[in-house]
């Protein structure tokens, strides 16, 4: 028999009972100057919402209708729900917080393992011939680690360089969910997130939960201020990977399934024995963790892959409701999967490219072994009691979990040509990139016989505004459809001339680093239209803007783009937002004499034509290219 648990509840302050940043320092300097997160006046929403319909509109029909909605909204209950939410924002830091982490993430129930993880790959470093051999998994394990353990000290200390953009400094807030921390899941619909962070500490000191084929290690990475020196590290690791060859049960794949199914198990998993409430807490209180996965991916695609969510049967070496997994390969190659409720990517972009520059670095201190380590320097394995209801529960999540990753698509592509060739067409590198993406999704449309189903999201951060996160870049725009209808000559008239294409261009790409710096500022449409939303009463009928067919369609994500960029990122990507759409992570910063491309990772469910978009973006960069240059277009990489 199933046993029945009772109700496992969210803890109503569980994110103000995180400690708060340290303010003041250098990290956190800006944090008590930062402005709120701004209500915008709803006319102005509501004429930016009206523009981004026209690209979308199936019929003029559809979108007279959908005007006349809008209207009716502005001269109806719309300035009430403008009126509530102004007060509502009033007595707090941040009006769409809470909002946001539940509703877009915290009440998701399906895996969060493609649906919400994200990854990034390490590029390799310096002295990759000398150490990747058969050694290259315990000293890549071990560097990073120490690596990683030194930037979170000096993040505790507020030592880490805060961001900004343009003299404008950014939130650092999510910052303190990056390590000694995960996400909980909640029997009543909603996840939250526990911090295990100790106010004021700045010592460094913590362990990290080590991995390997279903085996749970905490390794004390740090004690009395003192960080274990990458040769004390190696040791360890080498001692973890002798001890566990054999192949335990993946305790792990519970945390990609269901997130009611995880949240039952979790409750009986705790409630088992003590020994599995102390792991628990183990797991979420470590700074990170370390996952040594058996694998051996060689090429780019298949590398990507088993980041996104472990090599086949290899979930018995992740938790993925921890924001931090340094993942390290046989082969030597490393990388990261995050968790996305509470922070975005950009902090553990931050960190990727840290830990990375130091340790390219031939300078980067290792540290020096202790001539006499204390008791606690060796690895100690957790282990786990388990009974017939949890060992089933395992098969069934590794069973979904494997249906799962089955279920899915990926293709990458990387152009032969990269920033410097388009900054040389004085175009925007951000606003090429979505623009050969606009080309080669209309051409595949048309292909395909199909209507535009959807539009396009691009990530903008807001992280100007105290514990701002992001909003939405609409990118369909009247401008990018006249550009793409003339690269396609689709309304029968001459094909347009190459200077005519060019302007066209041109013309789109500025409208999009408009509209981009716009949603920076918090002046979208999306996240207001959100707020509007969700200040209605119980009882009072949902105002037809919102359930019109066209203002649906257009925040229906069939592309969801968002860029990043390191100098050491190499793999990078996430799942697609819905059923019938793609995810496209694309990096265009590449600038050097020997990674001179842009790249995008796309990923679908395994029914839609996944390799034949991939193709129709490789051929609609080339086209892009041949509009500004003469000769061959450079081969891409891939």
């Amino acid at each position: 028999m199933v046993p029945v648990h009772p109700p496992f509840p969210r803890p109503t302050l569980w994110k103000s009972a995180a400690p708060s940043p340290p303010v003041g320092t250098t990290t956190f300097a800006a944090q008590s100057t930062l402005p709120k997160l701004p209500v915008l006046s709803l006319l102005p929403t509501l004429e930016r919402l009206e523009r981004t319909l026209v690209p979308i509109a199936h019929t003029r029909v559809e979108l007279a209708e959908a005007q006349r909605k809008i209207d009716a909204f502005a001269s109806g209950i719309g300035p009430e729900l403008q009126r509530r939410l102004e007060v509502y924002s009033q007595d707090k830091p941040h009006w769409l917080e809470e909002w946001w982490d539940d509703g877009a993430y915290l009440s998701y129930r399906d895996s969060v393992m493609i649906n919400v993880s994200y990854y990034y790959g390490f590029s390799d470093p310096p002295n990759v011939q000398s150490i990747m051999g058969p050694h290259a998994v315990r000293y890549r394990a071990a560097s990073l680690t120490r690596a990683a353990m030194l930037y979170r000290r000096s993040l505790k200390r507020g030592q880490v360089p805060p961001e900004g953009i343009n003299h404008s400094p950014f939130c650092m807030d999510t910052y303190r969910w990056m390590f000694d921390c995960a996400r909980v899941p909640g029997t009543e619909g909603l996840d939250w997130s526990v911090s295990h962070a100790k106010a004021g500490d700045t010592s460094g000191d913590g362990h990290v939960i080590v991995l390997r084929n279903g085996h749970f290690w905490r390794v004390d990475v740090a004690q009395n201020g003192r960080i274990l020196s990458t040769a004390e590290l190696e040791a360890q690791i080498e001692q973890i990977i002798s001890a566990s060859k054999t192949k335990l049960p993946a305790v792990g794949a519970l945390t990609v399934a269901n997130r009611d199914l995880w949240a039952s198990d979790y409750v009986h998993l705790r409630t088992l024995s003590p020994s599995n409430a102390a792991l628990l807490d183990a797991i979420h209180s470590a700074a990170f963790l370390l996952c040594l996965d058996p694998a051996t991916p060689g090429d780019f695609l298949t590398t990507s892959r088993f980041l996104w969510h472990g090599a086949p049967k290899g979930l018995r070496d992740r938790w993925a409701d921890k924001p931090v997994q340094l993942i390290v390969f046989d082969s030597g190659r490393a990388g990261l999967m995050g968790e996305h409720s509470v922070m975005d990517g950009t902090p553990t972009l931050a960190l990727t490219d840290a830990i990375c520059s130091a340790l390219a670095d031939p300078a980067f201190d290792h540290g020096t072994p202790s001539a006499s380590p204390p008791s606690s320097a060796a690895p100690v394995e957790l282990k786990w009691t388990l009974d017939s209801t949890l060992e089933q529960s395992i098969a069934r999540a590794e069973k979904d979990a494997a249906a799962l990753v089955a279920s899915q698509a990926m293709s990458v592509i990387q152009t032969g040509y990269g920033k410097r060739a388009v900054k040389a067409a004085r175009v925007s590198p951000d606003a090429w990139a979505q623009l050969l993406v606009q080309l080669a999704y209309a051409r595949l449309l048309r292909k395909r016989g199909w209507k535009r189903p959807g539009g396009t999201y691009e990530s903008a951060t807001t992280r100007r505004y105290l514990k701002g996160r992001t909003e939405v870049v609409r990118v369909v725009t009247s401008e990018s459809d006249a550009f793409v209808r003339a690269m396609m000559a689709e309304d029968g008239a001459e094909e347009a001339s190459v200077q005519n294409k060019r302007t066209l261009l041109e013309k789109a790409a500025k409208m999009h680093v408009e509209n981009a710096q716009a949603a920076g500022r918090g002046e979208g449409v999306d996240r207001h239209l959100l707020g509007l939303r969700k200040v209605l009463k119980d009882g009072e009928s949902i105002p037809e803007i919102f359930d019109d067919p066209l203002v649906k369609r257009a925040s229906h994500w069939v592309l969801s783009t968002s860029a990043l960029f390191s100098k050491h990122l190499r793999e990078y990507g996430w799942g697609e937002v819905v059923p019938d759409g793609f995810g496209i992570a694309y990096i265009t910063g590449f600038d050097g004499p020997y990674a001179h491309y842009m790249q995008f990772t796309i990923t679908s469910r395994a029914e839609m034509p996944n390799e034949e978009f991939a193709a129709e973006i490789s051929r609609a960069a080339d086209d892009l290219y041949s509009l500004y240059f003469q000769g061959e277009v450079p081969k891409s990489r891939l």
